[in-house]
């Protein structure tokens, strides 16, 4: 495995650190929230608010990591944020510190997303992409898998001490920092010529981007209008009769399952092509979301989640090599961050999108809507010329 470098384990083993520390707290948090006086409205806005922060700061400082030439400073700075954010939201329970607290951590997310992939992108060449961006979102899933697995047995022996859990957080995430110390700046600085950078002068990218790149996004960004929050997923299995623990137990299984796959699925992608292991990867959202319909057999939920794994496997890392292929390697990270942010936007209004349809006609017209537009998205991307390397 020549082509995983020493920057690549370290930015896959800080990634692997920092999402155990923040899945730790993913099965707990609504419940958390509650127990300290937060109603369901008010979660809603709280994440809502949190997510559009990462939004829009991902395209802002990714394109500040370009302009700057400097990458390494982003990823230390975004990860000692999400780091802090743990044991703020267990220190105070007012309202106003749990926003504060919540939006450091995604915050911290925007700041480092694209800095950090454009190091992985200069870390690969055009044939390796698949798999270091594979590799990557690998070790990344397994803290998915270890964080939530932790709070299960915490809770097993603790029940209800939610708080605790935040301060234990902050450990996998100070180690995450400490580890990025060890990245090293590649890029040699030119002359220092002042530029300005507006909060939303990475949109300005979206004009002299590259034709192939603005195909490939609104693509994207169409698809992730149709593809809302894994809760819903959740809701449903959990609308099928199954009890919390079970729940859980699935998603760490739908983990587990994407953790395994996105590295050999990053291989097949570098030989078979990443258009095509992408478009399979959509085929199999839309399998999931036909299934899950209709579902309410425990074993076939499992089947279900198996194969959302795979899902996730073909497309999460696939979709960032195929972006770092198409795009100037002194843009990477606008050209990402711009992707990032807009699809933290449409994020928001997919997830908004199927509760309305959930709430009015019923999960299953909600899945079904989704799965039957998955179709059409699948026919666009095969008219997509074949990814060439800028």
């Amino acid at each position: 495995m020549k082509y995983i470098t020493k920057t690549v384990w370290i930015l896959s083993i800080v990634s692997l650190l920092t999402d155990t520390a923040s899945e730790m707290l993913y099965p707990i948090m609504p419940i958390y929230l509650k127990t300290i006086g937060f109603s369901i409205v008010l979660i809603g806005v709280l994440e809502g608010f949190a997510e559009a922060t990462a939004g829009l700061s991902k395209g802002y400082f990714g394109k500040l990591s370009d302009v700057s030439k400097k990458r390494v400073p982003f990823v230390q700075l975004g990860y000692a944020f999400s780091a802090i954010s743990k044991p703020m939201m267990a220190i105070f329970i007012f309202p106003i510190w749990i926003f504060f607290a919540r939006t450091i951590d995604r915050f911290g997310k925007g700041i480092r997303t694209g800095a950090r992939d454009a190091i992985l992108s200069d870390e690969a060449t055009p044939k390796t992409k698949g798999k270091v961006f594979g590799f990557h979102r690998s070790m990344d899933t397994f803290g998915a898998v270890l964080g939530p697995a932790f709070a299960l047995l915490y809770l097993y022996f603790y029940p209800e001490d939610y708080k605790t859990l935040f301060f234990i957080a902050f450990i996998p995430g100070i180690f995450a920092v400490l580890a990025t110390f060890y990245l090293k700046e590649k890029r040699v600085l030119k002359e220092k010529t002042k530029v300005s950078t507006p909060f939303f002068s990475f949109l300005k990218y979206w004009k002299m981007s590259p034709p192939a790149y603005r195909k490939l996004v609104i693509g994207l960004l169409v698809f992730t209008l149709f593809n809302s929050s894994d809760v819903f997923l959740i809701l449903k299995a959990k609308q099928a009769g199954i009890d919390d623990t079970l729940v859980i137990g699935i998603y760490i299984f739908y983990n587990l399952v994407y953790a395994l796959f996105a590295f050999p699925v990053g291989i097949l992608a570098d030989k078979a092509g990443l258009k095509t292991i992408f478009i399979i990867g959509l085929a199999l959202f839309a399998a999931v979301y036909f299934g899950m319909a209709e579902n309410t057999n425990l074993y076939f939920f499992f089947g279900l989640f198996f194969l959302y794994g795979i899902y996730a496997s073909a497309t999460e890392g696939i979709s960032k090599a195929w972006i770092s292929n198409i795009t100037d390697k002194k843009d990477t990270a606008t050209a990402i961050g711009t992707f990032s942010g807009l699809q933290s936007i449409c994020t928001m209004l997919s997830s908004s999108l199927t509760g309305l349809i959930w709430f009015n006609f019923g999960a299953t017209a909600a899945f079904l809507t989704t799965a039957t537009a998955t179709l059409f998205i699948m026919v666009y991307f095969l008219t997509l010329p074949k990814p060439t390397t800028y």
